[in-house]
């Protein structure tokens, strides 16, 4: 099987910093996951950026309607690949 990867999708950098340091508490997640700041399509202002929170799930062992659920949680959403 193939490493998996989940993308969550935040509002705003606190909330994607809160989902992660939750993540491990919540799902035993072992490795670290990645902030990434993705802004808009067309948009200059900062505010308007969202923030993924990439989690690597190499045994692909994670519920995705769960952390679609927690996501949620920080009005945030699990991207579908």
């Amino acid at each position: 099987m193939s490493d998996v990867r989940h993308v969550l999708v935040l509002p705003d950098r606190d909330a994607a910093e809160e989902v992660a340091g939750e993540l491990a508490d919540r799902f035993g997640i072992a490795e670290e996951p990645q902030l990434v700041r993705d802004a808009l399509a067309g948009e200059d202002d900062a505010e308007d950026a969202q923030w993924l929170v990439v989690v690597e799930d190499p045994s692909g062992r994670l519920d995705s309607s769960a952390l679609d659920a927690f996501a949620a949680e920080y009005e945030g959403w699990l991207e579908v690949p």
